[in-house]
């Protein structure tokens, strides 16, 4: 590399290794390199790293980085989307039960997973690290990530042919792409969103 490696450098390669499963050995190099340039205290990192175990079906590593955040108090940015319906924007964070429509979301949510399922989507576990290996909790945990209740609520309140668009502040995760691109085809929808790092138009 003509150049010295920074942690900014170390960190995409480690995103790329979880997007592209390049294996475990360097993942942890990898992730060894940040933590020695930036510190141990970035929680991008452990779950980079979480993911990669993930995917490798390594649910104690998994375990075992949960835990070492918690004893260091790393905690996790809560994943927040926003759409604006109608002039007004409204705000969801992964899990969250706290808006009026909170029953027809859901009911969304439950109507968007069984047309997916249909089509044989299955949930990409390596994406949800945080929860045990149990299949129904895995897919229970990423149903609910912020974008998904944004975009059963844009599907709910929407006129039919106007894009849904919606604004996160994490990177959204392969298996909501996945998903989303899922919704995009089955309910004819134009759905855009936006991370903190690109654009994705479904």
């Amino acid at each position: 590399m003509p150049i010295k490696p920074d942690a900014v450098i170390w960190r995409s390669l480690l995103d790329a290794c979880c997007k592209t499963n390049m294996g475990l050995e360097l993942s942890e190099e990898l992730a060894r390199q940040i933590m020695e340039s930036e510190g141990d205290s970035c929680s991008g990192v452990y779950l980079l790293l979480s993911r990669v175990y993930a995917y490798e079906n390594r649910w104690d590593e998994v375990g075992l980085i949960r835990k070492l955040m918690t004893d260091k108090g790393v905690t996790k940015e809560p994943g927040c989307s926003t759409i604006e319906i109608n002039v007004v924007v409204h705000e969801f964070f992964a899990g969250d039960t706290s808006h009026p429509q909170t029953k027809e979301i859901y009911q969304q949510l439950d109507d968007i997973e069984e047309r997916l399922k249909f089509v044989g989507h299955v949930p990409d576990s390596s994406q949800a690290p945080m929860v045990d290996d149990l299949d129904d909790e895995i897919g229970h945990s990423l149903r609910f990530h912020s974008e998904r209740l944004a975009i059963a609520f844009g599907l709910w309140n929407s006129k039919q042919g106007i894009p849904i668009c919606i604004f996160k502040n994490l990177q959204v995760c392969s298996d909501c792409h996945n998903v989303t691109k899922l919704i995009s085809r089955v309910f004819n929808a134009d759905i855009i969103v936006r991370d903190h790092i690109r654009f994705h138009h479904f």
